[in-house]
């Protein structure tokens, strides 16, 4: 699923968009038993509670493609039989008015999901009746194309607030106000099937993490039976070993400096043509960007050998799961310096009189803890 069709499903989240019923959920404790179930009509809620019910909902379709929502593919033999995709297409066809199926997620849920104290798992149905969008991109509200109907599941901790001092209006006096249990932003869940090309996809499904460096991989087994891609933090520190290592002497500043501003320039390339399918990187690709930059033909094998046994031959990578355009950083064990990425120039690496230097070219408003200086 690519940003625009995540962006299409998340503003149906609203009392007055969405054809969600029913909010059904189940309370875990800390020992991962399930302490309560519940099934709550939206007609029934104050209008206040639904909106609320439905953001919490709206959360796990949030975040960046490849990175916190991530594509799930079934396999050909697990959609013709496989009991993971039977429970899901259950719950899908029922409209989570099957008892039997709802109660199984919630046990495979609980049991293989780690996360600190109490957590809520939020299941709803929706069916959208999807227009028909013509190749200039207007709506035409008449046209129907089909009916989308999908599940989506949510798994949001629980915290409990501090007891604090509050104001009472009615009384016009402080008192303590008691400990309560709120419902935190999703730590992860799903939706099923895939919306691909604003239609319905039985063979895939989207998966959300919120951490970047922790994608519940025990759930998702759980509830897909599929391994997903290494965090994408993992990835991040993953790549910059791997550059570490295969580049050795060649690589410099003038190096990392490279790959970074042609990886960003991709980035916004990407940006400015509006494409909906989302960027990934090959490992030919980022060959290619190393000898631009002038690393060796030695070197760019070494590094491809490295990156065939950490991330697998034919995987292509995020370009923001390996740098971060707006973040450029220079660091040593005792010095951490953060420099615009637009002017990486401002830095160079010198050895003067055989010791190592990072040099900073600083021509006007040079600051020491707020306060101007002059440099002489």
């Amino acid at each position: 699923m690519n940003q625009k069709e995540i962006a299409e499903l998340r503003r149906r989240f609203r009392p007055d968009k969405s054809n969600i019923t029913h909010i059904h959920g189940c309370l875990v404790n800390e020992q991962k038993e399930i302490v309560s179930k519940f099934c709550q009509p939206i007609s029934m809620m104050r209008e206040e509670e639904a909106e609320k019910f439905l953001a919490v909902l709206k959360r796990t379709l949030s975040g960046t493609p490849g990175k916190n929502v991530i594509d799930i593919s079934f396999a050909t033999s697990q959609v013709v039989d496989s009991e993971e995709h039977r429970l899901l297409m259950a719950l899908r066809t029922s409209s989570l008015e099957d008892e039997e199926a709802v109660n199984t997620l919630y046990e495979k849920a609980a049991a293989s999901l780690s996360i600190e104290g109490k957590y809520l798992i939020l299941l709803a149905h929706d069916r959208y009746d999807v227009r028909y969008r013509p190749t200039d991109g207007a709506s035409m509200e008449d046209a129907s194309e089909e009916v989308f109907s999908y599940i989506l599941c949510s798994v949001c901790p629980i915290k409990e607030t501090k007891p604090a001092l509050g104001y009472s209006a009615a009384e016009n006096e402080f008192h303590t106000c008691t400990s309560n249990w709120l419902v935190g932003a999703p730590e992860t869940g799903f939706l099923f099937p895939a919306f691909d090309d604003r239609q319905t996809n039985l063979y895939g499904a989207a998966y959300y993490t919120r951490s970047s460096a922790e994608s519940h991989q025990a759930f998702a087994d759980a509830i897909f039976h599929q391994e997903l891609p290494m965090p994408a933090d993992e990835q991040k520190e993953t790549f910059e070993t791997v550059l570490a290592e295969s580049l050795e002497s060649e690589c410099s500043y003038e190096v990392i400096q490279g790959v970074h501003e042609k990886i960003a320039e991709m980035v916004e390339e990407y940006k400015a043509r509006k494409e909906e399918e989302p960027l990934t990187l090959s490992k030919q690709e980022v060959c290619s960007i190393l000898g631009s930059c002038g690393v060796s033909d030695a070197h760019a094998e070494v590094f491809a050998e490295k990156y065939d046994e950490e991330f697998g031959e034919e995987t292509a990578l995020p370009p923001q799961n390996l740098i971060n355009p707006r973040q450029f950083e220079v660091r040593t064990p005792e010095v951490t310096i953060r420099v615009n990425p637009e002017r990486t120039d401002l830095v160079e690496t010198r050895v003067i009189d055989g010791v190592k230097y990072i040099l900073i070219r600083a021509d006007s408003g040079v600051e020491v803890n707020g306060v101007s200086i002059h440099i002489s």
